[in-house]
C-alpha cells in the first residue's frame, strides 16, 4: 500500500470531496469536505483498504483563517499493512459540528468528547457529548487560541513561551 494508490482510491471514489493532499513527513494527509468526513472514513474502513484502527481525533485552531477556523483531524491505521492515514477537515466559527464516528468505531466516543471538551466541536450523534476533562462548568473551551494558555496572574511565564 502506498500514498498514490491510496489517494487515488479516494478521489476515485469520491471525486468532488477532496480539497488538497500532501505528504509531510512522509504521512498521507488529505483535507476533505465537512459534509463528506464520515463517508469517507465509512468506506476507508468497509472497503478492501482495511483502515480498521482509528489512532486519534483530535481539533485544531487557525483563528487567522476564518474560513478554516475550526478543524478536525482523524488518524487512522491500517494495521496489516502498517499504513497511515490523516484526514482534516475545516470549518466556521458559526458552524462548528461533524459526524460522530461512534457508530464505526467504538474508541471514538472518547476522542470525541475530549476534543468538544478543549475546542467546542459537536459530533452529530454523539451518544453521551459532554465534558471530559474540564469542569462542567468551566465555561469555555481552552484550547481555543483566544485564552491564554498560562495564568494572567503569573510573572515568570507568557504564551511567548509556547510558541504564541
Amino acid at each position: 500500500m502506498t500514498n498514490e494508490f491510496v489517494l487515488e482510491a479516494i478521489t476515485r471514489e469520491f471525486p468532488e470531496s477532496v480539497i488538497e493532499s500532501s505528504e509531510p513527513y512522509g504521512m498521507l494527509t488529505i483535507e476533505v469536505k465537512k459534509d463528506d468526513i464520515k463517508k469517507i472514513i465509512h468506506y476507508l474502513k468497509d472497503s478492501s483498504l482495511e483502515f480498521n484502527f482509528l489512532t486519534d481525533i483530535c481539533g485544531i485552531h487557525y483563528p487567522e483563517f476564518p474560513d478554516k477556523e475550526i478543524g478536525v483531524v482523524y488518524h487512522l491505521h491500517n494495521m496489516m499493512a502498517n499504513f497511515r492515514l490523516r484526514l482534516k477537515t475545516f470549518m466556521t466559527r458559526e458552524n462548528i459540528e461533524v459526524d460522530s464516528l461512534v457508530d464505526l468505531y467504538a474508541g471514538a466516543n472518547w476522542m470525541e468528547r475530549e476534543t468538544y471538551d478543549f475546542y467546542g466541536i459537536k459530533f452529530k450523534g454523539h451518544p453521551d457529548l459532554r465534558a471530559i476533562l474540564n469542569m462542567e462548568d468551566l465555561g469555555y473551551h481552552p484550547m481555543l487560541k483566544e485564552y491564554r494558555l498560562e495564568d494572567g496572574t503569573r510573572t515568570d511565564k507568557d504564551d511567548a513561551m509556547f510558541g504564541r
